[in-house]
């Protein structure tokens, strides 16, 4: 889980004056959802290419697709 502490701090270098908790809290889940799409899809680019080893490509191109 993402904590919330950094999630508003992201909302506010974003320009936020304030954030809310829910709001950090709704802002940490959507990150995490995210980053989970981009690790799964990372695995299994890895996978294709015969790898177990992740590798900083593959999480660069499944940030792509």
């Amino acid at each position: 889980m993402v904590p919330r502490a950094p999630a508003a701090r992201m909302l506010n270098n974003a320009g936020a004056d304030r954030v809310s908790d829910s709001a950090a809290a709704a802002f940490a889940e959507k990150l995490e959802e995210y980053a989970m799409k981009i690790a799964e899809k990372s695995v299994d680019i890895a996978k294709h290419s015969g790898r177990k080893t992740v590798k900083a490509g593959d999480i660069k191109l499944a940030k792509r697709t």
